[in-house]
């Protein structure tokens, strides 16, 4: 008998293309825009998030693809040359376009509607409304615009990234007896993209629910900028461009310098998508794409706003609690007074947003004001504006300790930010280090030295996510507090390395990218594999953002055909395609999106009883395991580990109303109670089980 033909673990057929997977996670997120159980203002805000999210894909990974293009690069793992991918991409996008304005046109615009909230289209408008508007447009609108008729002494302007544009065809001569024919209006940014109009009783414009998209009132009087010409049609666009930054870090000589002469040009780098109104004419379409040199399948033929995002203003605008979640206050811990002495009596496990993220603050506060810390280091990849955290560590180095910050000033659209943190915390004398050249320090770490007796005691805390007060309440992230020898030597030693030069290290219980992360990951799937080969139950259960690194995917694919059991919960993208007869019959894979973002992420293998748990700054992306410095920690307290095995893998395994099953072929199923199971929410039985 003929034994069956292995089958080949490099076919292209098995991998999904990674690109392509993050848009689908963008039908995912408008799903919750187009569900009538959600909140209507949140429904409004996940319409205008998947816009959002869509924007930064064409700046980010279409704009990569496009430069792979010409530089003719061969096809990935998944057999998709860039040329075919770019075109798919555009395909793809093109029907997520189509349907965000028809979930908004359909379905949020009239349910708005009926709560008295109105995004009024021109159409609409009253006389009244009309006037004021038009009286608006005269007093605060035009006096900072500038026109700009195309002629031979007037080229076609620079078109700034994702600004909201209007294209004007024109008849007849101007004063200098010039003939119209195209001018450009550009919208300065200082200018509301949403404009609350007062209501039909003349009352105070900030209690009305009347709105108007800036592009409407700037295509209604747009006439007024070419007194004695004739308007014969005007026609909002926007460009997106390449927003990421490409530095040649072997050639620069200081990274802050080099970094701010780049971010001057950010807005004007390549284009790579085109939305204009639909009804513009062909020839002008054209026009514009010759401009921008982009192909046909680039332009998007916009049934509404160009900048639909902007309409998310409307969500903080409406003081309607009734149309968004319910308020909910984080849980606070008993030991916010003494944060070093509860930290020594056992580590500390912070579950975000269910769990405030105070302690973490607090913790820094305490080391900046307690005389016996001696010195304080940590990393800053993304921190938000006025954060505390600075304020403390700025406080510290005045108190006298030393501090030293590694902040990553290629945090993408943070770039700016940091820059200006890093000026901050140099000018109060903290010992500012920027990272290592070609690798993006991500991870996640802060190191408390204190004199304690006779002796030192470190202090580490290690998360999922940023040092971030405001993402901390709308992103799920696990946070530890330690002062375990080894993992606090462990941290010691990384951040020696970051802000000297050393050799790879030898750490105890850390796996750090880029050198023993991808090893360690690869080395216990692989020891998964051994114990069902030999007749043991193996399992893995594995939670993060995404998946593409090709042998991490072989790896799972070859547990899977020894017999383990592997459920991946993976948000985005996911390059691995489960179910697949042979090859991924024991992976399940799936996506879990709801009111907040799923970021934390969690690895648990079942070692033959004895099971291991890491949480981790790292997804299993080829740039976290290779081209940036990331760490994984082990919970090694059974207690704590039992609390985020089950809280952060178990419990999302069991959801059954905002998960999304990942099939063989790339598609996801939503999935739904079956018939006489309780319909149960990760998210909404944890806010139950920790919210006060």
């Amino acid at each position: 008998m003929t034994a069956p033909a292995v089958p080949n673990l490099r076919d292209p057929s098995l991998y999904a293309n990674r690109e392509l997977s993050q848009l689908d996670f963008n039908f995912r997120v408008l799903a919750q825009a187009q569900d009538p159980t959600v909140p209507l203002l949140e429904r409004l805000r996940y319409l205008c998030i998947s816009c959002t999210n869509l924007d930064e894909f064409f700046e980010i990974r279409g704009g990569a693809v496009l430069h792979a293009v010409d530089l003719n690069l061969p096809a990935g793992v998944d057999g998709l040359d860039p040329a075919r991918l770019l075109g798919k991409i555009h395909e793809r996008a093109a029907k997520l376009v189509e349907a965000q304005y028809r979930c908004f046109h359909e379905e949020l615009r009239p349910a708005l509607m009926q709560e008295g909230i109105r995004l009024l289209q021109r159409e609409q408008w009253t006389a009244a409304q009309r006037e004021w508007l038009r009286r608006y447009f005269l007093e605060e609108i035009m006096p900072v615009l500038s026109p700009l008729g195309l002629d031979p002494a007037h080229p076609f302007p620079k078109i700034l990234n994702k600004s909201l544009n209007v294209v004007v065809l024109l008849e007849g001569r101007d004063a200098f007896g010039r003939e119209g024919h195209l001018a450009i209006v550009r919208a300065p940014r200082s200018l509301p993209r949403i404009i609350r109009v007062p209501g039909l009783d003349g009352g105070d414009t900030d209690t009305s629910l009347d709105f108007v998209f800036l592009s409407s009132v700037l295509s209604a009087f747009v006439d007024e900028l070419f007194p004695g010409m004739t308007v014969k049609g005007a026609y909002q666009f926007r460009v997106t461009r390449n927003s990421e930054l490409i530095l040649d870090e072997d050639d620069v000589d200081n990274l802050a310098l080099a970094l701010r002469d780049e971010l001057l040009g950010r807005g004007y780098l390549r284009a790579v998508r085109l939305e204009i109104d639909e009804r513009c004419p062909q020839d002008i379409v054209d026009y514009l794409l010759a401009n921008f040199d982009l192909p046909p399948n680039a332009v998007y033929k916009i049934n509404g706003p160009v900048n639909l995002n902007r309409v998310i203003q409307v969500y903080d605008l409406v003081k309607r609690p009734d149309l968004k979640f319910r308020p909910f206050t984080p849980r606070l811990p008993r030991e916010m007074e003494g944060m070093f002495e509860a930290i020594r009596q056992g580590d500390v496990l912070l579950h975000h947003p269910y769990d405030a993220f105070t302690p973490v603050l607090e913790l820094i506060r305490q080391a900046a004001e307690d005389p016996d810390v001696l010195a304080i280091k940590q990393t800053l990849y993304r921190t938000g504006k006025d954060s505390p955290i600075v304020d403390h560590l700025i406080q510290a180095a005045r108190n006298g300790k030393d501090v030293t910050v590694v902040v990553e000033l290629r945090a993408r659209f943070d770039e700016e930010a940091n820059l200006g943190l890093a000026d901050r915390l140099q000018d109060a004398g903290v010992q500012v280090v920027y990272g290592v050249v070609g690798y993006k320090t991500h991870a996640k770490m802060l190191l408390i030295v204190r004199r304690e007796g006779s002796g030192l005691r470190r202090y580490a805390h290690l998360g999922t996510g940023n040092y971030h007060s405001g993402t901390a309440r709308a992103y799920t992230d696990f946070s530890l507090m330690t002062a375990d020898p080894d993992i606090t030597h462990d941290v010691h030693l990384i951040f020696q390395q970051l802000s000297g030069l050393a050799a790879p290290l030898t750490l105890k219980r850390l796996l750090q990218s880029p050198f023993t992360l991808h090893q360690g990951v690869l080395e216990r799937i692989a020891r998964e594999t051994a114990h069902a080969r030999a007749g043991k139950p193996g399992r893995i259960v594995a939670k993060m953002n995404a998946l593409n690194e090709p042998t991490v995917v072989r790896a799972l694919y070859e547990a899977s055909q020894a017999g383990v059991e592997i459920d991946l919960i993976v948000r985005g993208a996911c390059a691995l395609r489960p179910g697949i007869p042979g090859v991924s019959e024991h992976i399940r894979v799936r996506s879990v999106v709801g009111r907040f973002l799923e970021h934390h992420r969690v690895w648990w293998f079942g070692n033959d009883g004895r099971p291991e748990l890491f949480c981790s700054s790292a997804d299993w992306l080829e740039r976290n395991l290779f081209r940036r410095v990331e760490v994984a920690f082990p919970i090694k307290d059974p207690l704590i580990a039992h609390r985020v095995h089950r809280e952060g893998l178990l419990n999302y395994l069991a959801d059954n109303q905002n998960a999304w099953q990942l099939h063989p072929d790339g598609h996801y199923e939503r999935c739904t109670p079956a018939a006489g199971e309780v319909a149960f929410s990760a998210q909404l039985s944890l806010l139950e089980e920790l919210y006060t």
